[in-house]
């Protein structure tokens, strides 16, 4: 990895590096997905089915697009016993876990009869898309679609690419029906989005898309973003380990590299007062690299977005770890939780040395649905707030109205909305 001394002009170059992953910055394919999504919109079916074919190489039609309960029947028959035992174990704390942020409607009033409050009413039917092509990732599954079933969602309807004889993941298929999915559909893609966005024959409109994708995922939903709702445009994985002295070069080293191994695009940084550190885990990264499979690809990752950055103190660190705002950071120094309390922009923080990044990932029960691309500086992981709306209540007695009602008018007609004014007047004319 990259050794650098970090300092305001290395932090801003890296800053800059970081935010050309994002999938805002590769426009050239806004033309190809937003003519996917048109065509999706005027044709349906149609167009859905053309592009699975054109794309996943297979043919899915009305009558075989929906996963039956046959065929999820068949998927149990092809996972292993242990693995549905840890599915099992990692929902109980996933679904534990949001059951904490569980929001409540609640009101207040006067004895001069003034009502208010706020109405949590979840959403109705909610689309996750679950990508198919390098890895499968069932874990993300269940971060999607718990939250959603904890909320209250009515319906949950999950769409996923088919490989070449139709077919999706087992596991991915368990993972949906151990999590509550309601319907599965065959589709990917750029077409699988606009699907839900619109509606289809077959698929039907939802009122908000989540789930992680490829870029043509990404900018199919923002082209959708206004039609439905969406959790967000996710970039690369990332990490940031913000360490001293006291850290284990090698727990250092591979907690970096579980990042680096998602694509060429991840982010694998490490922030440090340690000199001797930082030389030790470069050594551990390259023993490392002679034993993991997915080698080539974390060399890419490391050789484009890997760097350690040496601080001068510990206050520096922390200022250049809010500064890049990870999605996942961890923290392995002498008081971990103090340096905790002075985190602002993150969107996992995992501390100590044996609360490594992949805790979170599959078992801990957070969501690992996490803000990228410094975005942890405004947004927060998925959650149950995200599949629910909330109404503001207003109910005010004549007697609770009365001796405000000249202040609207006045208001009003400062603003030239005399026909607002005329709507408090008339009741007491």
């Amino acid at each position: 990895m990259n050794i650098i001394k970090l300092e305001e002009e290395s932090k801003r170059n890296l800053l800059e590096l970081l935010l050309k992953r994002s999938p805002s910055q590769y426009g050239t394919y806004t033309d190809t997905v937003n003519e996917i999504v048109e065509n999706v919109r005027k044709n349906g079916d149609a167009a859905l089915f053309a592009y699975t074919e054109r794309f996943d190489g297979c043919i899915v039609a009305k009558e075989n697009v929906l996963v039956t309960e046959e065929e999820i029947d068949a998927a149990y028959g092809q996972v292993d016993e242990e693995l549905l035992g840890v599915i099992r174990k990692a929902l109980v704390n996933i679904r534990a876990f949001h059951e904490k942020q569980r929001r409540y409607s609640w009101f207040d009033s006067s004895e001069e009869g003034i009502l208010l409050g706020q109405k949590f009413t979840p959403l109705s039917k909610v689309g996750v898309y679950v990508p198919g092509s390098k890895a499968v990732y069932p874990s993300s599954v269940l971060m999607n679609i718990v939250p959603a079933k904890v909320a209250g969602v009515r319906e949950i309807v999950m769409t996923t690419p088919p490989d070449r004889d139709g077919k999706l993941n087992p596991a991915v298929l368990v993972a949906a029906k151990e999590a509550g999915v309601d319907r599965i559909y065959k589709a990917g893609g750029a077409q699988a989005i606009a699907s839900l966005a619109f509606g289809t024959e077959s698929i039907p409109k939802v009122d908000k898309i989540v789930g992680p994708g490829n870029i043509f995922v990404a900018l199919a939903k923002k082209a959708v973003f206004g039609f439905v709702s969406i959790d967000s445009i996710a970039g690369p994985s990332e990490i940031l380990v913000l360490a001293d002295e006291t850290a284990n070069p090698r727990y250092v080293a591979a907690d970096l590299l579980s990042q680096a191994e998602h694509d060429e695009m991840a982010s694998a940084i490490l922030v440090t007062t340690s000199e001797s550190l930082a030389r030790k885990v470069n050594q551990e990264i390259d023993g490392f690299l002679q034993q993991l499979p997915r080698r080539e690809i974390i060399e890419k990752s490391l050789d484009s977005y890997g760097y350690i950055l040496l601080a001068d103190n510990l206050e520096e660190a922390i200022s250049a770890a809010n500064d890049i705002a990870s999605e996942h950071l961890e923290i392995m120094t002498k008081d971990a939780f103090t340096v905790m309390t002075k985190i602002r922009n993150a969107g996992a923080i995992f501390i100590g040395e044996h609360s490594c990044e992949p805790l979170g990932d599959y078992f801990a029960g957070p969501n690992h649905v996490l803000p990228t691309n410094g975005t942890a500086k405004f947004f927060s992981p998925l959650g149950v707030d995200d599949f629910v709306k909330k109404s503001s209540i207003i109910s005010y007695s004549r007697e609770a109205l009365e001796p405000i009602h000249e202040d609207i008018i006045r208001f009003a007609a400062q603003e030239g909305l005399t026909a607002h004014g005329n709507a408090v007047k008339v009741r007491f004319e």
